[in-house]
């Protein structure tokens, strides 16, 4: 997706369901051993890749790239992967400019291997966001109709290998013709599944988000978001989310605002702002994730992540922030399974770098992991910039997508 002016130079907007944490168990947190991120070419020369990242604090190796795979396909604009390490082992990440998805079987997380790949399904194309089912299955939002980019896609229901199930259009939306289906949160307790419709490429802008029926993926209705006191954050719908209590549902918009979805299950939901951030020019708020009663956001304009406590999310309020550095954009968080950690990666001088941060889940503090760095490294984290990889010498890499490994 092209950003806004003030983020010139950024190339992607993603955004994924995210699940809960793993419960912790014999008292004592359990962190992953491995993170998984998904990197591409800076040039678009040499073929996109995925690195496996030692994020163990115990580890001799901690903070190094282990090894990498690349897919085989260059320019694909590397995007989403899904936010969680699926119990099944086999991860799905996307270049969404070639309209393409890469299955990873990550069952032996130092020797990744290529399981492979889909792009068209079920009549659409350029896949955005997955969903793990309860059937295995995965619910995946496609932007575009097959063969037409400039209609609205639909939701196609996949099986592991990619393959289409069943599918529905998300086109004639009454009063919003510019969606395109963009997130997606599943809200099983509800029979519900909620999607936003931001267009990848800014060619339309939409305030739109859609809510279907899970059991026969029946659109149900399209909420145009109301404006709150900034009068314009209902636009770019960015990243639904399903909080812990598995039936209460937030968005928010890449244009900072933060809205909770009211009466889901019923005839006339309703979408009420909660919260407007980032007053000023360039706001630009990215993918959130959910831990316990805690949504943690990025903001880009503010250069930090910001913890919000919505055990009321009618009243959001901020408990914590990670200040980073002033030309530092934060874009991507996914959630360690133990709930402890956060990866960050984003934009401008974040832009070839992975940070890792720790939470505090019975406070909502965030802070950066400041022995996360690689051997003589002068600044946490690990640079994607370099030259050497260890699938060979082919330049620097710019990671997006970040998931870490089931401990």
């Amino acid at each position: 997706m092209r950003l806004p002016t003030a983020i010139a130079g950024a190339a992607i907007i993603a955004g994924c369901h995210a699940g809960a944490p793993a419960p912790v168990t014999g008292g004592a947190v359990a962190e992953s051993r491995y993170l998984f991120v998904w990197a591409g070419d800076s040039n678009k020369q040499e073929s996109d890749f995925l690195a496996v990242v030692d994020v163990d604090r115990r580890s001799a190796s901690y903070a190094q790239v282990i090894t990498t795979l690349p897919v085989g396909a260059t320019a694909t604009m590397l995007h989403h992967t899904e936010y969680q390490m699926p119990a099944s082992g086999e991860l799905w990440a996307n270049g969404f400019a070639a309209g393409r998805t890469f299955r990873f079987d990550l069952r032996n997380p130092t020797r990744p291997r290529l399981a492979g790949s889909f792009d068209e399904a079920g009549g659409f194309r350029h896949p955005h966001s997955f969903a793990r089912l309860a059937n295995g299955h995965l619910l995946g939002t496609f932007q575009h109709r097959a063969g037409d980019d400039q209609a609205a896609g639909g939701l196609v229901e996949l099986d592991t290998a990619g393959q289409a199930v069943r599918a529905v259009s998300a086109a004639g939306s009454p009063g919003d013709p510019t969606v395109r289906p963009y997130s997606i949160a599943v809200v099983p307790e509800l029979d519900r599944v909620v999607t936003t419709a931001t267009d990848m490429h800014l060619e339309v802008r939409s305030r739109a988000v859609q809510i279907w029926r899970l059991s026969d993926l029946t659109l149900l209705h399209t909420l145009l978001l109301p404006p709150g006191p900034l009068g314009d954050e209902n636009w770019l719908t960015a990243e639904p989310r399903v909080l812990a209590d598995g039936r209460t549902v937030m968005v928010n918009t890449f244009t900072c605002g933060l809205y909770l979805l009211q009466g889901l299950d019923g005839d006339a939901p309703a979408a009420v702002p909660v919260r407007s951030s980032a007053y000023g020019e360039g706001r630009f708020c990215a993918v959130p994730v959910v831990a316990g009663h805690f949504w943690l956001q990025p903001s880009g304009v503010e250069h930090a992540v910001v913890s919000l406590d919505v055990t009321d999310p009618s009243h959001p309020r901020e408990v914590g922030r990670l200040e980073l550095g002033e030309d530092q954009v934060p874009h991507w968080l996914a959630l360690e399974p133990s709930g402890t950690r956060i990866v960050i990666t984003g934009y401008r001088d974040l832009l070839t770098w992975v940070l890792l941060a720790d939470f505090d889940p019975a406070t909502g503090a965030v802070s950066l992991d400041t022995t996360f760095k690689e051997r003589g490294a002068a600044r946490p984290g690990v640079f994607f910039g370099r030259a050497v990889w260890p699938h060979g010498v082919t330049g620097a890499a710019i990671p997006h997508g970040a998931v870490f490994a089931r401990p």
